[in-house]
């Protein structure tokens, strides 16, 4: 593949998208590539002010950017819901999901509104929930592109089905893990499962490397000593590339031709560089188990994708 940059991103007037998670890192670096080549951009965010603050930055930026706030909160399975019904109130098809958002290793076990342990319950139930509400649009609008943002860091992860909430036995990044290879088992069934229909949406993936954003920099200090935060940020800060750069994979994957589904795409070299074809861990790609957390997905979530794909179809 040749190197390619979100210059290369086509023409997208005409076109909608939600990306979670717009309002810093790579889910602004997403939401102001999609705009600035036309694309009207649904900014999901948990934080108002911060969301409303950064669709500003954006359209100081890009003059001619369609940008929309709107208030979404991964951490709350009504937010979801109350999220996707006013979406889906003002308009009647979905180009482009980026699942973006994110929670990395909090030193101590939190919950969401729901009582699930927060990074599996935002990273991944959240997003399932949001992409089985919002399906019905993507699935009437032709080429749409479901792109799910995970991490390398699924490659040492377990679903762990005995203890799926951490209450056993929390570990930030034992329960970080989990959730992005979550993302990946979830973004290939939803693959497998959408796949007989020609007209349905694509599933795809993505993940960014090591970079340099509010996520690395904020959720594994919490509750941390000020002085091993304070050498952990400036480690991520001197490794890391640049939000925009890290942005580079889910832009591909919701942008570029030639993308089928199930594909995952990451940083040309280990932690960095250009968007390239990525693989995926054996763990991913494990059928029954991805089975088995999507029918738990869908208990934990009341939310029934297999419903609403069958619904689509008829």
């Amino acid at each position: 593949m040749a190197q390619w940059t979100a210059a290369d991103i086509s023409d997208l007037t005409g076109r909608t998208a939600v990306v979670t998670g717009a309002n810093s890192g790579l889910g602004s670096e997403t939401a102001e590539a999609l705009a600035r080549h036309g694309a009207t951009v649904i900014m999901a965010c948990r934080d108002e002010g911060r969301c409303n603050a950064a669709a500003e930055r954006i359209r100081r930026k890009v003059g001619s950017a369609r940008v929309q706030p709107m208030a979404l909160d991964l951490a709350d399975l009504d937010s979801v819901r109350a999220f996707a019904d006013a979406f889906g109130a003002e308009h009647d098809t979905l180009d482009i999901l980026v699942n973006n958002a994110g929670v990395m290793a909090p030193s101590r076990r939190l919950e969401t509104k729901q009582g699930l342990e927060l990074q599996f319950g935002v990273n991944h139930l959240g997003h399932f929930a949001l992409t089985g509400y919002l399906l019905p649009l993507l699935m009437r609008t032709p080429g749409s592109r479901i792109v799910t943002v995970s991490s390398f860091a699924h490659e040492s992860g377990k679903i762990a089905f005995d203890d799926l909430q951490r209450e056993g036995g929390y570990t930030p990044y034992g329960a970080y893990s989990q959730s992005k290879l979550a993302n990946v088992l979830f973004m290939l069934e939803l693959d497998r499962r959408l796949q007989p229909e020609a007209e349905s949406p694509i599933s795809v993936g993505a993940h960014p490397g090591f970079v340099s954003t509010n996520l690395q920099a904020a959720g594994p200090f919490l509750g941390r000593s000020p002085l091993l935060s304070w050498l952990m940020l400036g480690a991520v800060r001197l490794l890391g590339q640049s939000a925009r750069q890290g942005a580079e994979p889910q832009l591909y994957a919701a942008t570029a031709p030639g993308v089928i589904g199930g594909q995952y795409f990451g940083p040309s070299r280990i932690a960095r560089g250009h968007a390239t074809p990525a693989g995926m861990a054996a763990q991913a790609l494990d059928g029954p188990t991805a089975s088995r957390l999507w029918d738990l997905s869908k208990a934990l979530t009341d939310v029934d994708i297999d419903a609403i794909i069958a619904s689509g179809r008829e």
